[in-house]
């Protein structure tokens, strides 16, 4: 008798999954036994240029169900509030039911900030942190509402995408790193809000070779043994389908960076340094003997030394 799956009896969704990252979590989590929606909006251009197609999702969902999964596609722009809600009720109505969400989908306009137009930051910081908030949102309502009825904790989990970009630093993404950094921010609250439902909401930075990267990789090539690309989505999927499971119950609130066989727990800031005021409220004189020289003994970028530590470079 085979024994059941980590993810048997539970529903996902998994936004932005018709490629790459998005495609390998849905396969991931589809593998571990979980009914899955797949969602994406299937614009050709990874700035989000490009008709809107089915197809993307649809190829995912019936490879899926090829491989003896069960899966849906959706067709929706997830930065759309009401699209947003569409999709959470779509995987409500297909399975019954939704236990896990995935927010994975987001687009690329990159400029140095002095160059970035307004459309080009409203656009990506409304596909990645108006797209997480939105879907979350109609998810963390469904949850609460089957807590009320039940008089109890139900079963949810979110595991969103904030990157390196947000940890590091990029210079020529400050709509992106911004956006990024935002979604951690959501994902903290959103995990205070809904521990008592039951719920879980974690991060992850992940390091993958995709559409959305491939300038950033374009020099890093793919083993020509065939064995498997240590930039490969499939390192990342799995420590995804561990945080939808039962086993990651008391993982709640965390940011985790993965990439090629490693997984890193980032903690949350510290402090590094305090200065008190020797009266009331500081002087400027005051401040500028205090902290001029301790930031001139500091080598540059300090700030980001554990970010150095893990081998973690700017996406």
């Amino acid at each position: 008798m085979s024994l059941p799956l980590p993810l048997d009896g539970l529903s996902a969704i998994v936004t932005g999954a018709g490629r790459g990252l998005g495609r390998a979590e849905a396969l991931e989590l589809a593998r571990l036994g979980a009914a899955v929606v797949v969602n994406d909006y299937g614009q050709p251009g990874r700035d989000g240029s490009g008709e809107a197609s089915a197809a993307p999702a649809e190829e995912v969902a019936a490879e899926i169900r090829a491989a003896g999964g069960r899966a849906v596609a959706h067709l929706g722009d997830v930065s759309d509030h009401e699209q947003a809600r569409e999709l959470v009720e779509s995987a409500i109505s297909a399975h019954g039911r939704l236990d896990i969400l995935v927010n994975n989908a987001g687009i690329l306009r990159d400029r140095m900030v002095f160059s970035m137009t307004e459309e080009e930051w409203d656009s990506v910081i409304r596909v990645h942190l108006k797209g997480h908030f939105n879907t979350t949102h109609f998810a963390a309502a469904h949850w609460r509402a089957r807590s009320k009825a039940t008089g109890g904790p139900v079963y949810g989990r979110i595991v969103n995408t904030s990157s390196e970009a947000f940890l590091a630093g990029s210079a020529g993404q400050p709509n992106y790193a911004a956006a990024k950094g935002g979604i951690v921010g959501l994902t903290t609250s959103t995990a205070l809000a809904l521990a008592k439902y039951g719920v879980t909401a974690n991060a992850i930075c992940p390091r993958a070779r995709t559409r959305m990267t491939e300038d950033v990789f374009a020099g890093f090539q793919e083993p020509a043994d065939g064995t498997l690309d240590p930039l490969a989505p499939e390192h990342v999927s799995p420590l995804v389908g561990y945080l939808a499971s039962p086993a990651a119950a008391g993982v709640n609130g965390q940011l985790l960076v993965v990439h090629g066989g490693m997984v890193a727990v980032v903690e949350r800031p510290r402090v590094a340094a305090q200065f008190d005021a020797a009266k009331e409220t500081f002087t400027f004189a005051e401040l500028d003997g205090l902290l001029t020289p301790y930031y001139a003994d500091r080598p540059p970028n300090e700030t980001f030394a554990a970010a150095e530590v893990l081998g973690l470079k700017r996406l």
